[in-house]
């Protein structure tokens, strides 16, 4: 599934990039080596990376 249309990243672009360390979407476009354009999918992805912070939260546990 893409989450950015605009750059063709698709879900698991993000989720590698997450898993590489990014913390904010302006890390997921860096890994991406491109920019935000219209801003849509910046929602999604913080969601994407809050959602790995919580699963590493809870396996930490």
């Amino acid at each position: 599934m893409y989450v950015c249309n605009c750059n063709g990243i698709r879900e698991r672009d993000v989720r590698a990039a997450i898993d590489d360390g990014a913390q904010r979407p302006a890390d997921i476009f860096r890994h991406q080596g491109c920019q935000p354009q219209c801003a849509k999918c910046v929602c999604d992805m913080k969601a994407m990376i809050a959602c790995q912070a919580q699963a590493m939260k809870l396996a930490a546990e």
